[in-house]
């Protein structure tokens, strides 16, 4: 394939869903490299959340040449007239909403919260007021390129909630890209060591205060125990 032409941000309305959202989970599961089977679960999924209260969704599209617009790999990311340009592909997305007592999500952290010993006081005035990165994902085409950095940083611009918080795999010594962003841009232990119902594998809580122009410290001993405080 041949080089691509610079990304573009977009938001992603959801009114045009039926053009992303296949391409989106496409690189959702591609990135993490997940069973194909797995973009039949998890469209549903994504589609459900699009009705979530302060949900929103950015991607990043390129253009690409008449030639790679036909490759299948290249096929299957197709966008075009999204954004008023043919021959675009969709490389990234992120998408998130506003966190809630009644959702999957939330019901874990809290649990986990418990388990740290903090109080219910404490785990609702925590978790009362915050935006949930639920996806962020660029495909291995476009990775390496700040693509991912870009996607999150349109993803919370100008967000009333007071923090923002998020959930990755844990990884050794927290070398990849996905940690390498998150901590570059601020973010702090939470939780750390979770283990969703359903998965083997250990996740790690993050979070950051709001907006994220905002100046933090980098992550403190203290930090690790608990949650970050605003």
């Amino acid at each position: 394939m041949t080089s691509p032409s610079p990304f573009r941000i977009v938001a992603l309305d959801p009114a045009d869903a039926d053009r992303w959202l296949d391409p989106a989970v496409h690189i959702y599961v591609t990135a993490m490299e997940y069973p194909r089977s797995t973009e039949y679960h998890r469209s549903p999924l994504w589609r459900d959340h699009i009705a979530r209260p302060g949900w929103f969704a950015v991607g990043a599209v390129t253009r690409v040449s008449a030639v790679d617009a036909l490759r299948p790999a290249v096929a299957r990311l197709r966008v075009d007239g999204l954004t008023g340009s043919e021959r675009e592909i969709l490389v990234g997305v992120a998408y998130g909403y506003r966190g809630a007592r009644d959702q999957w999500w939330n019901q874990q952290l809290r649990s986990g919260l418990r388990r740290t010993g903090r109080t219910a006081d404490q785990i609702a005035a925590f978790t009362a007021d915050y935006f949930e990165l639920t996806e962020l994902h660029v495909h291995p085409m476009a990775q390496g390129r700040g693509v991912g950095e870009r996607l999150l940083t349109a993803l919370l611009a100008d967000r009333p909630e007071s923090k923002v918080l998020l959930s990755t795999p844990e990884v050794p010594y927290e070398e990849n890209r996905a940690w390498s962003l998150y901590r570059r841009l601020g973010f702090g232990d939470v939780l750390r060591r979770f283990t969703f119902i359903g998965d083997p594998r250990p996740f790690a809580f993050l979070g950051r205060p709001l907006p994220l122009t905002e100046q933090v410290g980098p992550c403190r001993d203290e930090d690790r125990r608990g949650p970050l405080a605003r």
